[in-house]
């Protein structure tokens, strides 16, 4: 069961019989979420270590589609879990200049929600390259 707050801040991507994959509802960043499925792991150390190459490969392949989508400066790949602590990998496209370079994105001013069905022009090509069917 995905946790209750990535629920309500991101929207579906696709999903695995291992991962889903989201997407932050905030206009401000290309900026995509993997959680592992297996219930109750909170730290990437609790995954046995075919689950660990297999969440590092959907990380390296996101943040490879993404940063070459979006053209960014640089990528931002984190597992905080200080607020959520359900296990899930944040992978961020950023750019020099977007509204909180060159620190981190959170707690960095307000989100940008996406307005009803409208989201980034990235994420169909996202889709695509992953080959991940749809939420």
């Amino acid at each position: 069961m995905l946790h209750p707050r990535l629920e309500a801040d991101t929207r579906a991507l696709g999903e695995t019989p291992q991962f889903w994959l989201r997407w932050m509802n905030d206009q401000r960043f290309p900026w995509v979420i993997i959680v592992p499925r297996q219930p109750g792991v909170r730290e990437w150390h609790e995954l046995d270590e075919s689950a660990q190459q297999e969440l590092l490969s959907m990380v390296n392949r996101c943040s490879l589609h993404l940063q070459r989508l979006t053209s960014a400066d640089k990528m931002n790949i984190g597992a905080l879990g200080n607020v959520v602590p359900q296990l899930h990998v944040h992978v961020i496209a950023r750019h020099e200049g977007d509204p909180c370079w060159p620190g981190p994105v959170w707690g960095q001013g307000a989100p940008e929600p996406w307005q009803g069905a409208a989201q980034p022009a990235w994420l169909p090509a996202l889709r695509d390259a992953l080959a991940w069917r749809c939420a």
